[in-house]
């Protein structure tokens, strides 16, 4: 006879009472359920946001790459896209800062910019505006330089052909400098010991700085107008590639190569 407790028996006991509603915080999970705490931007909201966080924390910085897709506009502003192999990132310089380039930028020049990250709002974009562009490498005035050198040979200005040649006895002398140079001294100092019968018809002009170019053009066309002059000189003392640099500039060459008249450099160095 078996014993009752080797039965098998269902135990009808109800089990303990258990709280299985989900969590508040796994309602809100729950698919098609509403979000109570959310907070909703509009994209100019967004924008905004990302703008101030990247204006505030790209605030000045260097970065290097390939120029490309360089545009000079209307306005004088110009836009590029700087490049490495994985990334590009547009980029504008205004034109307060163009006109202050040393060289000029053109696709596929490696360079280095410097500069503040900006938004540009109306499409989402962010971009760089440079304060500063130099040449990877080259310097930016050699750089210039090759790259005039460069265009004007082109044109024909350097052919042997348009050089005049240098008069035998010239009696007026034109000379193009700074009065409180060493060059102009040098000058009449040689001219009083070895040709004292000279006339000299001098042309003051800054020899250095913002505008000196554009100076000693308008001195080297205005000398060249004057009746009877058979030669110019222009030049002054020496001093760095900075302090030399007005005499490498476009608006000089192209008025040396328009004069009707010989002209000698005399620049120090």
């Amino acid at each position: 006879m078996s014993d009752l407790f080797d039965l098998p028996f269902e135990d009808e006991t109800p089990p303990p009472e258990t709280n299985d509603q989900p969590a508040a915080s796994d309602q809100r999970r729950t698919a098609g359920s509403p979000v109570t705490a959310r907070r909703v931007l509009t994209v100019t909201e967004l924008t905004v946001k990302v703008r101030d966080l990247l204006e505030t924390e790209f605030f000045e910085v260097w970065v290097e790459g390939e120029l490309s897709n360089c545009r000079l506009w209307n306005t004088g502003h110009l836009y590029f896209t700087l490049k490495d192999g994985g990334a590009q990132i547009k980029a504008v310089i205004f034109r307060t800062v163009v006109r202050y380039l040393k060289f000029k930028p053109a696709d596929g020049l490696r360079v280095v910019a410097r500069g503040r990250v900006s938004v540009y709002e109306p499409k989402g974009e962010y971009q760089i505006v440079c304060e500063h562009l130099e040449p990877q490498g080259l310097g930016a005035l050699q750089l210039a330089f090759d790259q005039l050198k460069k265009r004007l040979q082109a044109e024909g200005l350097f052919d042997a052909e348009r050089k005049r040649p240098l008069p035998t006895l010239p009696r007026k002398i034109g000379i193009v400098t700074s009065l409180d140079g060493a060059a102009i001294r040098d000058i009449i100092n040689v001219l009083r010991r070895r040709y004292a019968n000279a006339h000299l018809v001098i042309r003051p002009t800054r020899v250095q700085g913002d505008g000196a170019a554009l100076e000693i053009a308008r001195g080297l066309r205005a000398i060249a107008r004057v009746p009877g002059v058979d030669v110019i000189i222009v030049g002054r003392g020496g001093g760095s590639i900075e302090d030399l640099w007005a005499f490498n500039e476009e608006t000089v060459a192209r008025a040396i190569a328009e004069a009707p008249v010989p002209i000698i450099s005399a620049v120090g160095h």
